[in-house]
């Protein structure tokens, strides 16, 4: 695990200390590595998020979107105290893991197919908040005031 000292991006940076702060505390997030997952961007705007989680069924995963926090928790239900496994490689272990999500992505769907979780994302920006072109020497926003 490599740590990122981002102190000289401050003095140049306005506005980005969440982004930074998201970016350093993401370390202390990994959960132990478990559930492993993969984030795949598809189109310009749109990604998708697949977690093995071999063992679950769907009444046993739950995704919540809260703002800009993705957390998906798997719990497993009860199991027969009387089984007695002489190995057990699959984990089967409760977790739950968090995303942090940026401005305006929302989650589209999701579907579990072999064990594997999917989760579709997609970022729609308004129309007002979308980049737009200044001219220089146009018609004035401000008049004298009165």
């Amino acid at each position: 695990m490599r740590n990122f000292d981002f102190s000289p991006l401050y003095r140049t940076a306005i506005g980005f200390d969440r982004l930074f702060d998201l970016v350093e505390n993401s370390n202390t997030n990994n959960a132990g590595g478990f559930p492993p997952y993969n984030i795949e961007q598809s189109k310009e705007n749109q990604y998708r998020i697949t977690m093995a989680v071999a063992g679950f069924g769907q009444d046993e995963v739950d995704i919540t979107q809260q703002k800009n926090s993705l957390t998906i928790s798997g719990k497993k239900a009860e199991r027969n105290q009387n089984t007695k496994f002489l190995y057990q490689g699959i984990a089967e272990r409760d977790f739950e893991r968090k995303f942090h999500l940026d401005d305006h992505i929302k989650v589209m769907g999701a579907e579990m197919e072999n064990g594997m979780l999917h989760i579709d994302l997609v970022r729609e920006v308004p129309e007002e908040e979308k980049p737009r072109r200044i001219e220089i020497g146009g018609n004035r926003m401000l008049e004298n005031a009165e």
